[in-house]
């Protein structure tokens, strides 16, 4: 079984559970003695023929030795015909080691920086570093750039060869030099690579109100039935309000993102599918949600990638949740992935993810409601942060989107007339 996902390279976890499938590798061997098999259409064979020149050429003359090596020279020749898709970020291919941290990811064997990542005209861009991550507490932000790794410029090199420099065991250590592009500034740090331990589902009872701020980290495997068993607990307090906090939420399995929306919606679609011919398929809520009822607020921002954007543009279509906060990033893809003999894989964008109105995310984003921009050197406020917290320390907190999505829940007059939403 295939599982379909969208989702930037994560340095530290990955959201793929692979199935099987065929492919080609374009190896040393084929290309020293070329010869057109039934696995190469006859009208690709010049192509190949030159790839096999150029091969040949380097293997030759190139000066410096050391850097000729086949499997390298293989890779980037894959990565470079994925890349002239044009789908940078999206389709991509992947190395062994690369697939070995997506399978780990299955396991709840996380080791790296912990920070999601994407390419974006060029560089390497961080989408959203993972709670309580070496990424996180070194104060990584979505939107930042990495520009070297260890003192090496990576401008240019592809996502895989960016990652192989950044990845690492849990121990080791990284030096990355940074790029915020809203000051212009750079800065040099110094990560240690970690084991990270997920909990994707927290919530906890805001001070001084009888609202429930539920915050969901990322859609690994699991996390619609940990939400279930939160949504019920905080049930049982007879809570008033729930705030659901997909800020940083950098993406995982469909199916998780099917089943979450599902726990606040009785009718209707989660997500429609648009295949490559155009035809348009519909993915229906799910029966049982346990929460369909209670008034509800959505925070969103750019570190909002892939499944979490899907249950947002369902939330917000059905009129069920007004989103506040800033622009999603943009992930709107059904990718499968296509092994390769030596393990590798090639992950290609076989449809597209539209909102239930329609609306295209991929490359768009989706914009909220409310718009509440925050500060970039302000961290977002998660659960685990409020633990003990006064209801005075709340109100003056910097997180002036938790706020306003408080704000909304304990006035419905303003909530109807911001959102142009009734979800009370």
């Amino acid at each position: 079984m295939i599982h379909r996902l969208s989702h930037p390279w994560v340095f530290g976890v990955g959201f793929i559970i692979l199935g099987l499938a065929t492919g080609v590798v374009l190896g040393c061997q084929l290309l020293g003695a070329f010869t057109p098999s039934d696995k190469i259409p006859a009208d690709a064979a010049p192509k190949f023929r030159l790839m096999a020149e150029a091969w040949n050429t380097i293997e030759s003359v190139y000066v410096d030795r050391k850097a000729v090596n086949p499997q390298r020279l293989t890779y980037g020749a894959i990565s470079g015909m994925v890349d002239s898709l044009g789908d940078a970020g999206h389709s991509r291919f992947l190395s062994p080691e690369m697939l070995q941290q997506e399978r780990n990811f299955s396991k709840g064997l996380l080791e790296g920086i912990g920070a999601e990542v994407q390419m974006k005209k060029n560089h390497v861009v961080i989408v959203a570093p993972m709670d309580d991550s070496p990424a996180q507490r070194s104060g990584l932000k979505p939107g930042d750039i990495i520009l070297k790794a260890d003192g090496e410029d990576v401008s240019g090199l592809t996502l895989e060869q960016v990652s192989g420099r950044i990845l690492g065991p849990a121990g080791s250590s990284v030096k990355l030099t940074i790029l915020n592009p809203g000051t212009g500034r750079t800065m040099n740090i110094t990560l240690v690579r970690a084991r990270i331990t997920l909990h994707n589902v927290q919530w906890r009872r805001l001070p001084g109100t009888r609202v429930a701020h539920v915050r969901i980290a990322m859609f690994s495997k699991g996390v619609s039935r940990d939400l279930r068993k939160a949504l019920k607990a905080l049930q049982k307090e007879e809570l008033t309000g729930l705030i659901l906090d997909l800020r940083n939420n950098p993406g995982g399995l469909f199916d998780e993102a099917v089943e979450t929306a599902s726990q606040f919606l009785g009718s209707g679609n989660v997500v429609l599918e648009k295949d490559a011919a155009g035809k348009v398929t519909a993915i229906p809520v799910q029966p049982g949600g346990v929460a369909i009822g209670i008034p509800m607020v959505a925070l969103i921002n750019g570190g909002t990638a892939s499944a979490p954007e899907i249950v947002a543009g369902a939330l917000r279509d059905a009129g069920r949740s007004a989103l506040v906060g800033e622009k999603t990033f943009g992930t709107g893809t059904v990718l499968k992935p296509f092994t390769l003999s030596d393990g590798s894989a090639l992950l290609l964008a076989i449809e597209e993810w539209l909102t239930p109105a329609g609306q295209a995310i991929w490359h768009k984003g989706i914009s909220p409601d409310v718009l509440v921009p925050l500060p970039p050197e302000v961290t977002p406020l998660f659960p685990e942060a409020e633990k003990g917290m006064t209801i005075t320390e709340l109100r003056k907190s910097q997180d002036e989107q938790l706020l306003r999505a408080l704000e909304l829940l304990t006035n419905p007059m303003k909530q109807q007339a911001r959102s142009g939403h009734s979800v009370l």
